[in-house]
């Protein structure tokens, strides 16, 4: 996994965490869909990359 790649999908999922938890605290059901969105992007962009490397081997 490149370094850019693996820093770009923990930043989506920290990102998409974040705005998830603002979202249900003040109740914005849209902010936190879009969160989720963002972590469920980060999560297949990982998931991608890991695969790649294990093809590589």
């Amino acid at each position: 996994m490149t370094a850019g790649e693996k820093a770009k999908a923990k930043s989506e999922q920290a990102e998409g965490k974040a705005k998830e938890a603002v979202g249900s605290a003040i109740g914005n059901d849209r902010m936190a869909a879009e969160g989720q969105t963002e972590k469920s992007t980060g999560d297949a962009r990982e998931a991608k990359e890991k695969a790649k490397d294990a093809f590589k081997h």
